[in-house]
Order: C-alpha cells, then structure tokens, then sequence
C-alpha cells in the first residue's frame, strides 16, 4: 500500500506540535516551581530581617541540603536567582507561559521596569527564542527605538494597546548589524554588505523588527526605458506599505536621498494598491549629518527616513548619550 505523502507530513506535524507544547507546559511548571521557592525564602528571610545576614545564611543552608539530592539546579547561585525571581515578578499570575525559565534569567537583570516589560511583551509577542532575546538586549533596542520615539509610545507599541502609525515608530536609528560578522575597520562595497544582509536574512528581520517580509533583491524598475534597481524591498504589515531599503557604505548625500525619494513614487504610483499606505524609504548609511537629511527633504516627510548602521554592540552609555542629545535638540527648536 502506497501512504498518502499528505497524511504522513500531517501525523508529523500534530506529533511535533504536541511535543512542543509538552515542552513548553514543563518549562511552565519549572517557571511556577522556581516562583514558588524563591516565594518561599523570601517570607523566611522576612523572619529574621533584624539580621542583615540570615537570607544568605538561609540559602546557603539549603543548598547544602539541597544540591546533593536534586543537582546543580538548586545551588547556592541558583537559589539565589529564584529569590530574585520572586521580587522582581511578584504577582504570579502575571507570569507568561510562552517564556521559559531561561527568559527569565535574562530578564530578571534589567533593573528599569519599563525596559522589562517591554522586552517581556516583545518577547511574547514575537515569539523569541532566549538568544534572540539576549541578542535584542544585548544591542539595546529599547533604548534605540527611544531614540526616535517617546516611552509611552514605545511601550504602548510592544504591548499592542496601539499600532504603529510612522515609519519612525519602527524603523530604529541606529541599526545593529553585529550579526553580519564584519570588521567595522575595513571598507565594504554596497554589493557586499547587501549580500551578507541576505545571508543573515532571519537576523536582519529580527533586527527590522515587527511586520516585515522580505519581497525582493535589486528589484529592476522600468521608467521609460531606463531601469533602476532597488537594493531590498520588503512590506510591513502593520503599516501595510512598501519599505524600500538603500544600501550606502559612505556618508549619506542629498543625492542619495534624491534616488530614493524616486523609488518611493515610483511604488507609489506603481506598485501600491489602494488600500494600502504610501511607500516608505530607508537609506541605511555609514554616516548621516541630519541637518543634510532635515533640509533635503520636505518638511511634513514621513516617507523617508535616514538610518545608521553598526557593525558592532554598541554600549548602553552611548545610546544613552545619543538620547541625550536628540533630547536637547528638541528641547533647542
């Protein structure tokens, strides 16, 4: 008997779900386990609070019990992380089955709530695996969407309670390409960075951020005759337009903004249906003076935005120097 190839990729695919979520419903008690213990310590601490070293004397007291029977899981370190756990995530209840122990570790550093529940609802939302969740805090994501937006907005954006509006409300500035594996003292070619945005394609995404699908490379136009090429074309969903991206390892120029302002009408007029949104256009540079940018361009432009890219992680302190200043320069207009 010949096996029905549908049949057999379904029973594969009802097997790996199940599997999946017996996973993620052990991972769900692990977390629930940990909150209850480090729950637990925290109100026997609270005892014997009139003596500033009873919670480490307690902890290493149960890890010496503790550790020998059911492993390294409850060391003197780990014990202590559930503690943690507990004051910093204090209601059970708004606990997220989609996040992981591992999720929580990382998360249960951040010291700034705000920061914490935006990666919290990001981490949801999207699905992210601990690296992926890692890697956005590693390379300061929050921070960088501040640079182009407000707290509330940013907040209100990752937790759903508003769609975004702008490109701006998005499309972050800078754009951290640590993930290409490029020396940031050597010169690249357009056609070589653009090659390795392909290749780490899914890292590109993650960094791009909600909404987006890929459409196309070096998307050929036709305008009367001649032909024009679009580095990478992507749509996003949430603002349901066109995103064109321009590649430019040197310093940005008003002509550079020119070309891609052509791009942009021409999807415009072209490309867009009518239901959707206009098109918007990303130059991602190695430099920009924004006050080319400001006054080569229309003063209501929402169309076209101007993005630095980085090779590497950048600090938390510089981002916060460049918020700084982007925060003074509104307050000096």
């Amino acid at each position: 008997m010949q096996l029905n190839p549908s049949l057999l990729s379904e029973i594969k695919s009802i097997i790996a779900h199940s599997r999946d979520q017996a996973i993620r419903a052990v991972d769900h008690t692990r977390v629930l386990m940990y909150w209850h213990i480090g729950e637990r310590i925290f109100k026997e601490e609270q005892q014997g609070k009139e003596r500033a070293d009873y919670g480490q004397q307690l902890i290493r007291s149960l890890a010496k019990k503790l550790e020998p029977e059911y492993g390294s899981s409850f060391s003197k370190r780990q014990l202590d992380l559930m503690r943690q756990f507990y004051r910093t995530f204090p209601i059970v209840n708004a606990l997220r089955s989609q996040l992981s122990w591992t999720h929580y570790r990382l998360l249960i550093r951040l010291e700034n709530e705000d920061k914490r529940e935006f990666y919290i609802a990001e981490a949801t939302k999207n699905n992210w695996t601990t690296r992926q969740l890692e890697r956005q805090i590693n390379s300061q994501l929050y921070e960088r969407l501040l640079l182009s937006n407000d707290k509330a907005s940013v907040l209100a954006v990752a937790c759903g309670k508003q769609q975004p509006s702008e490109a701006k409300e998005i499309i972050k500035d800078p754009m951290v390409l640590e993930f290409l594996g490029l020396k940031r003292e050597a010169s690249y070619y357009e056609k070589d960075l653009e090659a390795a945005l392909i290749t780490h394609l899914q890292d590109f995404l993650l960094e791009l951020g909600n909404g987006f699908s890929f459409i196309a490379r070096q998307k050929r136009l036709h305008i009367d005759g001649d032909e024009f090429f679009v580095d990478l074309t992507f749509y996003n969903r949430l603002l349901q337009s066109f995103v064109l991206f321009e590649i430019k390892t040197h310093k940005l120029t008003h002509q550079d903004l020119g070309q891609l302002q052509m791009y942009v009408n021409y999807f415009d007029r072209v490309e867009k249906q009518d239901f959707e949104n206009p098109t918007i256009g990303v130059l991602l540079c190695a430099d920009k003076n924004d006050a080319v940018v400001k006054f080569s361009l229309p003063e209501d432009n929402k169309s076209i935005l101007a993005s630095k890219y980085q090779l590497y992680l950048p600090t938390e302190q510089q981002l916060l120097d460049e918020l700084k200043t982007e925060i003074e320069k509104l307050e000096g207009k």
